[in-house]
């Protein structure tokens, strides 16, 4: 092959660029080969990651999908290198991210066969992507790159996934005319007036009405639309873990997180609720039998998509289309009979709305008591505190799968849409280290802190050399507390002890001094703050070691308990 022939690997790399891909993620492989020259030769139009697992590829091309609702390219070779992909795309189907996957594969004339490493990858990732496909034929190249693309980032987006078998990328493109197709721009349609008109109904109908915010607010950039409904009707807002930053938390009609599987704070507003307004809420993210178990709430759903059909989730009307527009039109309908016949100022006046007052009072109250506790190993909430305390309005907390997403989800306030990212749909261990580099690379000019337990950090913590290798200036907060918090916390209420979750760690400061990257260990509860921005203010990766006290979980469980009674 000449330097100057066109393959169906360039063709590829011509696709990717028609699409406005930036990155693609990936560990190099021997049948990826093709594709990594054809990058090699776009001239970095496309910028081509190397991380230390495929799984973390995947991570940063979930998280990348996540903050700028376009697909980037997670990429492994054949075999164990696709399967390692596994876990990441599973997580970008289930908390709803664009991603394309780009897997090798032998070459086509061992696939009808035993052969080494040949495992069926397309049909491997059949049920946890949108739509996938083996490339056999380089004249439909352009089709299926421009479909995987383009079903990945339709609502609800999710991944996708493209094979192609390493003599087809290396088969040179005869065709001249062969060319990528060029995405075109897809609009949302409109609830009907009618569909407006019933649903404004049931509001003005209704006493004590609750909003249930979820990742597809976030999604569709609605959350401007959803924060002026709330004002417009003095609504309160309880927010899924997903759907964090939707609302100001600062705002007295917030709520924070409900998703505790306890009876939390913010079911007791529910119990209360006459009518709740799910928006953009996603049925993975926690389940309708939790907040509505009789399945007799009335519900008004708004989405992209109708309702997905459940017992407890029954929607008495549905207003499909463009969140944005919908919650718009939603608020002019109902502004002129207020909710329960009075407007947004007499339901403030009377502090009508703050039924629900008791409850984020409670949630205030346990932040305040966290911010005096001198204890040492540190508190949860003594942590969320000073990382709360460290970070601005705009800068980004990717939480990792533990113990502590309970207490960022209940505790850590946010203020601006898109900068609490928690996976709570496939709920990936791992996720928040690899998640924070893609993080930074979309925003440079944010502060970007991936917050992690002892276990989820060691599940990617080799990904710290990819963050040392890239200069990102990412904060990694691990709180140790020498076991899988979490599930000893569920074993404790379940059993009334723990088995099977206690684990040794390395000095996790050397660990990261060992890959020429910054480590600190606060020694008290007071240094938790200078000790954080010391280590936010470099410019390149950090890590924090923080000792934390999960004894604190218990006594949240028991606190929730006595909540319960609130109701």
């Amino acid at each position: 092959m000449t330097d100057s022939t066109r393959t169906v690997a360039d063709l590829l790399v011509e696709c990717l660029e028609a699409e406005g891909c930036r990155y693609v993620f990936s560990v190099p492989g021997e049948e990826t080969m093709d594709i990594l020259e054809a990058l090699a030769r776009s001239e970095g139009r496309i910028r081509h990651v190397t991380t230390r697992h495929e799984q973390g590829a995947a991570f940063m091309a979930d998280v990348h999908g996540r903050l700028t609702g376009r697909a980037a390219v997670a990429m492994g070779t054949l075999g164990p290198g696709a399967t390692n992909l596994l876990t990441g795309i599973a997580d970008a189907f289930l908390d709803r991210a664009p991603l394309v996957a780009i897997t090798g594969q032998a070459g086509s004339d061992k696939l009808h066969k035993e052969a080494h490493q040949v495992v069926d990858v397309v049909e491997m990732f059949r049920p946890v992507t949108k739509w996938n496909t083996r490339v056999e034929r380089p004249a439909v190249l352009p089709e299926v790159v421009r479909k995987a693309f383009r079903v990945a980032t339709l609502e609800k987006p999710g991944p996708t996934h493209v094979e192609l078998p390493e003599n087809v990328a290396a088969a040179p493109v005869e065709d001249e005319a062969l060319a990528p197709i060029r995405p075109g721009r897809t609009y949302f349609p409109e609830p009907t007036e009618e569909a407006i008109a019933h649903a404004a109904r049931l509001i003005n109908e209704s006493q004590r009405p609750l909003v249930l915010a979820g990742n597809g607010v976030l999604r569709r950039r609605a959350s401007g639309a959803l924060r002026a409904l709330a004002r417009g009707l003095h609504l309160p807002v309880a927010e899924t873990f997903m759907g964090k930053g939707v609302m100001d938390d600062r705002s007295h009609l917030s709520l924070m997180a409900v998703g505790l599987q306890a009876r939390d704070h913010v079911l007791t507003g529910f119990d209360r609720a006459d009518l709740v307004i799910s928006v953009g809420y996603d049925l993975v993210e926690y389940a309708p039998a939790r907040w509505n178990p009789d399945g007799s709430k009335r519900i008004v759903h708004i989405d992209t998509q109708p309702a997905e059909v459940d017992v407890a989730y029954q929607p008495e009307v549905e207003l499909v289309g463009d969140i944005d527009g919908s919650l718009d039109r939603l608020l002019g309908a109902a502004l002129p009979g207020g909710v329960g016949g009075h407007d947004a100022s007499e339901r403030h006046r009377s502090r009508e709305t703050l039924v629900h007052a008791d409850l984020r009072t409670e949630l205030l109250r346990d932040l305040a008591e966290g911010m005096a506790n001198d204890a040492y190993p540190i508190t949860p909430q003594r942590a969320i505190h000073e990382l709360r305390r460290a970070l601005g309005p705009a800068d980004i907390v990717i939480s990792d799968v533990g113990a502590h997403k309970v207490w960022v989800a209940r505790l850590y306030q946010a203020y601006e849409p898109d900068t609490v990212i928690i996976s709570n749909g496939f709920a990936a261990m791992g996720i928040a280290l690899p998640g924070a580099i893609a993080a930074k690379r979309v925003h440079p000019e944010r502060k970007v802190v991936a917050l992690c337990g002892d276990g989820g950090f060691l599940m990617n913590s080799q990904e710290l050399e990819t963050a040392k290798r890239l200069g990102v200036a990412i904060t990694v907060v691990v709180w140790r507390d020498e076991g899988y918090g979490l599930i000893d916390w569920k074993q404790r209420n379940e059993f009334g002890r723990p088995y099977a979750v206690e684990f040794g760690n390395p000095d996790l400061v050397a660990y990261a001094r060992s890959f020429g990257i910054a480590g600190f260990r606060p020694e008290t509860a007071a240094d938790l703050y200078p000790t954080l921005m010391r280590a936010l203010e470099l410019d390149g990766p950090s890590v924090v070691d923080v000792p934390i006290d999960y004894t604190e979980n218990l006594r949240l469980t028991e606190h929730l308990g006595a909540l319960s009674g609130l109701a």
